[in-house]
């Protein structure tokens, strides 16, 4: 059996990218920034299957992390992730639960084209685990892997053109709940009361990276 391997290739003067290879992005940033070394980075950005990792201006100077020793030190830590024991030394992922009803517009087509009942999307989807893998396309917009394989369906053909916020929606393997006043081609099939993300809050995000997510049904 071939064994696929991350990579690294080199991204601009000062960064380095990680193609995952099938390990998740989430838990190798996660490795990266909990390694005393990672003091010297100015970002590390997961993606779909990706992570890039930046470090400070003025990297290979005196007494800052080169792009060489850094390279060495991701090789290193994928290795580490490999026996599972960068794994171990992370902190451990908080859990944040949402209230959800599942009543969305989308519910019913969904439910259709899974070949079961709303009931039975609902409670599949609250069952299922949960994870932030990473964030984008607007802030506060966080990608949450874990929609089980008989939920899992392309997104709309035709998005809408403005989501609020609140709305849980499904599409592929991942869950978003949207921030608001953003446009949205995910299948809507709940609701949430809870705040996500508020720029008057410090930090305004209320998930962060690698957070188990629980959906919890409540009464529509």
């Amino acid at each position: 059996m071939t064994v696929v391997r991350p990579v690294l290739r080199r991204a601009g003067d000062r960064g380095w990218l990680v193609e995952c290879a099938g390990r998740r992005p989430a838990e190798v940033a996660r490795a990266i920034r909990a390694k005393g070394w990672a003091s010297g980075l100015r970002e590390v950005i997961p993606a779909a299957d990706t992570v890039l990792v930046v470090a400070e201006r003025g990297a290979g100077s005196k007494g800052t992390l080169g792009m060489q020793r850094l390279a060495s030190e991701l090789r290193a830590l994928l290795t580490e992730l490999s026996t599972g024991w960068a794994t171990a030394s992370a902190a451990a992922p908080r859990t944040v639960v949402i209230p959800v009803r599942y009543d969305g517009p989308d519910l019913g087509s969904v439910a259709e084209r899974a070949g079961m009942a709303s009931a039975e999307v609902a409670r599949r989807h609250a069952d299922a685990e949960h994870s932030v893998a990473f964030f984008g396309f607007a802030p506060g917009f966080a990608y949450l892997d874990g929609v089980p394989e008989s939920l899992r369906l392309p997104r709309l053909s035709s998005p809408r053109e403005r989501v609020d916020a609140g709305i849980v929606a499904i599409a592929g393997n991942q869950t978003v709940v949207y921030p608001g006043g953003t446009p949205g081609g995910w299948h809507q099939i709940g609701t949430t009361t809870a705040r996500l993300w508020d720029v008057r809050n410090e930090p305004p995000n209320r998930l962060q990276l690698g957070d188990r997510v629980v959906f919890q049904e409540v009464a529509s």
